[in-house]
């Protein structure tokens, strides 16, 4: 533990090694192996990410640190990079650098794109991401779409924009790779629920579209149901729904 005097006061924070110290004594030999089943690979030490709150807390942002887990390969420690991570310090080649590291979903989805839909910049990155053609970047970008049209006002966004982008989905799903699937489909789900402006046509999109099979190696194949999905939580009055916060 380290000590910083800022401001004419203590302020406590933790250094690389503690950081490293205390993801490792909170792992779980289960939880590593349902990581490693979902596409994750060693090193890693299986810590369930609500267990990672605490230490969250003591450091609360630090870019610096953030940086120096994230290159270290280890998937808790790259995990907790993003939640300390400064989304509005980060360029564009800082989000393409955490991508061309992001070896899976979990990372690309839940980590990259959760980080830069917290910036100033998440659009554009996104929507380059969505047209690159590489599965991990075009889940990445339409998974950084749900994240903020799950947390900012409607009024932030292009109706234009969104239902170009309904109508590429409906053009393009069958055909997209899987990663890339699920995460359009997840985008017909969040337009319809989460932009007002655009329920009735995204869930008309999801009727046109239908259910998208999973394939996967080794597993029992799933079964995608946008339009199911929506309709349920309509019935259950979360129409216009939006999170307060979106990293932990």
């Amino acid at each position: 533990m380290e000590v910083i005097i800022q401001a004419g006061r203590m302020k406590p924070t933790m250094d690389f090694d503690t950081v490293m110290q205390e993801l490792e004594a909170l792992g779980k030999e289960r939880t590593k192996k349902i990581y490693l089943s979902n596409g994750a690979r060693e090193p890693l030490f299986g810590v369930a990410t609500g267990k990672m709150k605490p230490i969250a807390k003591k450091i609360k942002i630090d870019r610096d640190l953030a940086e120096e887990l994230y290159a270290t390969g280890n998937y808790d420690a790259m995990y907790f990079a993003g939640i300390i991570a400064d989304p509005k310090a980060m360029t564009e080649a800082d989000y393409d650098r955490w991508m061309d590291e992001a070896y899976f979903y979990m990372l690309s989805d839940y980590v990259v794109a959760v980080t830069l839909s917290e910036s100033d910049i998440a659009q554009d990155v996104a929507d380059k991401w969505i047209a690159s053609g590489e599965e991990l970047r075009m889940s990445a970008g339409w998974s950084c779409y749900c994240w903020l049209l799950g947390n900012r006002k409607d009024s932030e966004f292009s109706e234009g924009k969104l239902s170009d982008m309904l109508d590429m989905v409906k053009n393009t799903i069958h055909h997209a790779p899987e990663r890339a699937q699920i995460s359009m489909n997840n985008f017909l789900y969040t337009v319809a629920i989460s932009y007002v402006p655009l329920n009735e046509k995204a869930l008309e999109t999801a009727r046109e579209v239908g259910p998208i099979e999973i394939k996967r190696e080794k597993k029992k194949s799933s079964i995608l149901h946008a339009c199911e999905n929506i309709q349920k939580d309509m019935d259950k009055g979360r129409l216009g729904f939006k999170r307060k916060y979106v990293r932990c």
